[in-house]
């Protein structure tokens, strides 16, 4: 097979993934990468709790600002392309990803036909996540990795140490074949570890703390804050807790599909015939990242991300063992199999599951860019909804103002703490009259942003309002208070100015016995 056909089918596969996955996943989508980029460029923006408490690292928002730079330098700062470029780059990257993952390979069939047909790996490839970039280093890695005994590279260990900077949970991916490379080499260990490990470790630590320090605004080292919050103070178990076995029940056969029946008889043959000590160290690492992430209560399927490369090694070096003995008629049967059982949640979960907190922005931009009130004045626009539910300005670009209900957690250790957004659902027309004051007509949002299920409970609320677009958001609800639909209302001026003038007349009316 050719590598310029190989390319090319890689290529058209990623690129057309940036058309067809549109769908909403998860908020670090946006929030922990396109809308830090966003700020950095136009300097308007929301930034979430963890840039304020300096555990992200600043490199992979860093990739997209030189993006918007260049388009802000030329004058072509289109909204279309603030959303899809920065989707295509991380397109391409996946691409040489999988490239080097056929490489890997020794250049299989089976490696190019799973690369492509998986499924998750096609739902979150051109995502702008850092998993999804994560995942795309790290196989990167894994095809310089020096798995012959008589390969001495190091090459390597230039993308572990980046990844092991910028996604501390890395190192245990990457511990147990450090150790492998480390016993397999020729170098007397010290020397391996002080002139190879410690050097390369040292040099991008640096760069990378020089980095987040200049737009941190301080001296910080992110990976220890990071772990720090995360792990030992635990704050990541507010946003959801699952029991230990949950990677092992639900996520790794999730994310593998029908996968997961090649990859545990990969497992199975492993130990059986006891396969040389690379194919141990990979298992081992897999096992181990997905052990230690057991023991964290929160828990989320793209955190696997990091494995899926090597798990896809796994079930591409079984397949390829297997076929040699089976006949063109029963592998192609299987092929078609796993072809259609990927196709179908890849088509579901990448262009309906989930659509609507995707398709309303695009009429919030419109909005934001046409929309003037009576007396003249911009548009205001509440997202009544679960926190981070929709993307924000990076897919408005319109300094307007914006809110949303917050959900930080509780950094300070408050007595019975409760974040906004709990707080709103607790008593959701309680906290409106609280919050959102009738008069002056000004200080209501011009637009509010919710699901359908909300609409029952605040149509006291909304009778100021009149509903001007609904978008189908998903069969099946994740969450209670997600909905089917979402929904645009949009100020009523005159049903306002009626409840305004009739709060006038209602607060004369108390004032008269006492002028009496």
């Amino acid at each position: 097979m050719s590598t310029i056909f190989v390319i090319f089918l890689l290529l058209f596969v990623r690129i057309a993934s940036v058309f067809l996955v549109q769908t909403f996943f998860s908020p670090d989508e946006y929030w922990q990468s396109v809308e830090v980029s966003h700020r950095m460029v136009f300097n308007y923006g929301h930034l979430t709790w963890e840039w304020i408490q300096g555990i992200r690292s600043y490199f992979y928002p860093t990739l997209f600002a030189a993006i918007y730079k260049v388009l802000d330098i030329l004058k072509i700062d289109s909204r279309v392309f603030l959303i899809l470029l920065p989707r295509i780059f991380q397109a391409l990257i996946s691409t040489y990803a999988d490239y080097r993952f056929y490489n890997w390979c020794n250049r299989k069939k089976w490696s190019l036909f799973i690369i492509i047909t998986s499924w998750f790996w096609f739902y979150t490839a051109s995502r702008t996540l850092i998993n999804s970039f994560e995942a795309s280093l790290t196989t990167i890695a894994l095809s310089f990795f020096p798995w012959n005994k008589f390969d001495e590279n190091t090459g390597f260990l230039w993308i572990t140490a980046l990844l092991s900077f910028i996604r501390p949970t890395s190192i245990v991916t990457w511990l147990p074949l450090c150790i492998y490379h480390v016993k397999k080499s020729k170098y007397p260990v010290w020397e391996l570890l002080i002139k190879r490990y410690l050097f390369i470790g040292l040099v991008t630590g640096g760069a990378l703390i020089a980095l987040d320090s200049f737009f941190h605004g301080s001296f910080i080292v992110t990976p220890y804050e990071f772990i720090k919050i995360n792990v030992f103070e635990g704050i990541a178990s507010f946003y959801g807790t699952h029991p230990f076995y949950w990677y092992f029940s639900t996520g790794l056969p999730a994310i593998l599909g029908i996968g997961i029946v090649p990859f545990y008889l990969s497992i199975f043959t492993t130990i059986k015939r006891s396969w040389d000590q690379s194919t141990i160290a990979i298992m081992t690492s897999i096992i181990l990242t997905i052990f230690m992430y057991s023991l964290l209560p929160h828990k989320e399927f793209r955190f696997l991300l990091q494995i899926l490369p090597l798990c896809l090694y796994c079930i591409t070096q079984f397949l390829s063992e297997w076929s040699r003995t089976k006949s063109s008629l029963v592998i192609w049967f299987v092929a078609i199999v796993i072809f259609i059982s990927n196709a179908v949640p890849a088509g579901y979960l990448g262009f309906v599951h989930q659509q609507g907190t995707i398709k309303v922005m695009d009429q919030v931009s419109s909005i934001a860019n046409n929309y003037k009130t009576q007396d003249g004045h911009p548009a205001k626009i509440f997202f009544m909804m679960p926190c981070h539910s929709t993307p924000f300005y990076s897919h408005v670009h319109k300094n307007i103002t914006m809110r949303f209900l917050t959900c930080e957690p509780n950094l300070n250790n408050q007595l019975n703490y409760v974040d906004e957004a709990d707080k709103f659902y607790e008593a959701p027309m309680k906290w409106i009259r609280s919050h959102l004051p009738v008069h002056p007509v000004n200080a209501l949002p011009t637009h509010v942003v919710v699901f359908d299920t909300l609409v029952p409970m605040i149509s006291d609320f909304l009778s100021l309002y009149k509903p001007i677009e609904i978008f189908f958001h998903a069969d099946h609800l994740v969450s209670q208070r997600a909905g089917h639909n979402v929904l645009i209302y949009e100020r009523n001026e005159q049903e306002v100015k009626k409840k305004e003038e009739e709060k006038v007349i209602k607060q004369k009316d108390q004032k008269v016995p006492d002028e009496l």
